[in-house]
């Protein structure tokens, strides 16, 4: 040992270093430090490090972290396309009633927002509609798939599609972080409806007549989401219902928009109703009057083809019917190539 005013004797430092993988892998835990002085040799201080691969969880999250950028990238020839185009999407179907799909499409129309589009939310709300009328003990009557509307069920319709639905979607989109505003086609006289033509059997059920969008231009302007619901006066100020699909195809009409997109509970067109697989990815509105003639378009989706067929014959360019049934429905139609449904052109 040294003692004062004497000189230590020279010492030196050696080190080894016993490593199982790469260096840049080395953890604190991993490391193991021995300290030792052999008799007549100078000190010596050996490092062993015995470094193993990085734990599941950690690999796991790197992965999942290169994957969430993977995507990102790809995106972004999708965002540069659609980035200030204006979409509208009739909202329904099984996508209303599940909270995990509502929470889907919820996400999927903020993101759209934040990324620079501009998303425009048109809705119905049938379940709800009919859950009210049964508490009050009024039948649902349906007829070719509309409801026929009475004055008693015209007012139900109105007070839970204008006071409760719409309402619950601005709360749920501005939760997400975007700044929605809930609008019926009453405001601003956005539309105005007339009777169907077989309103003697349907009651007060109406169709779009003219639509008026500026009301809508400098909320859209401002990165605001319209949502609106699917309920109009005619100019005599009488309240109508009206079928949701018919207000976003005029809508986007109107507004010129780059795609209009409905919401449903089936895969999309299909070349053989009764097979699941025989998905048409995408067809011309020559295709779909074939198909129509043969037969292969039958039932509920005639009206949701021929909702499509007249926005893209007013200036749409795209118009798709996706599968609302599926997780994030709307992100796959507009940011990939594969869709997630049937994608109809001009």
């Amino acid at each position: 040992m040294a003692t004062v005013g004497s000189k230590a004797p020279p010492q030196s430092l050696s080190f080894s270093f016993s490593v199982s993988q790469p260096l840049k892998t080395l953890t604190p835990k991993s490391q193991s430090l021995r300290f030792s002085r052999r008799k007549h040799s100078p000190l010596r201080l050996s490092i062993n490090a015995s470094v193993s691969a990085p734990p599941p969880a950690a690999a796991a999250t790197a992965t999942s972290s290169d994957y969430r950028v993977e995507i990102l990238s790809e995106s972004l020839p999708f965002i540069q396309k659609f980035r200030g185009k204006t979409i509208v999407v009739k909202y329904g179907g099984a996508a209303m009633t599940s909270p995990e799909l509502k929470d889907s499409v919820v996400r999927d129309l903020v993101l759209l927002a934040c990324v620079g589009l501009r998303p425009i939310l048109v809705h119905g709300g049938g379940p709800d509609i009919n859950r009210y009328l049964k508490q009050l003990n009024i039948p649902a009557e349906f007829r070719d798939g509309l409801r026929v509307t009475d004055a008693a069920t015209m007012e139900i319709v109105s007070m839970v599609l204008v006071g409760k639905v719409n309402k619950n979607l601005v709360s749920l989109i501005n939760a997400a972080g975007a700044t929605a505003v809930g609008l019926s086609g009453h405001d601003g006289r956005l539309l105005t409806a007339r009777p169907v033509p077989n309103s003697a059997q349907l009651g007060f059920v109406g169709e779009v007549s003219r639509v008026d969008p500026s009301v809508l231009r400098p909320l859209v302007d401002y990165g605001h989401i319209p949502v609106i619901a699917s309920v109009a006066a005619d100019e005599f100020g009488q309240a109508y219902n009206i079928n949701a699909d018919t207000v976003a195809g005029e809508l986007a009409a109107a507004l010129g928009a780059e795609k209009l997109i409905l919401l449903t509970d089936v895969a999309g067109i299909l070349e053989n109703k009764d097979d699941p697989s025989s998905l048409v990815k995408e067809i011309d509105i020559k295709g779909v009057k074939k198909m129509i003639e043969d037969g292969k378009v039958a039932g509920g989706m005639i009206p949701k083809v021929r909702c499509c067929m007249r926005s893209l014959a007013q200036g749409v360019r795209t118009a798709s019917i996706i599968d609302g049934r599926r997780q994030h429905s709307l992100l796959h139609e507009i940011m990939s190539d594969e869709g997630a449904g049937t994608m109809i052109t001009g």
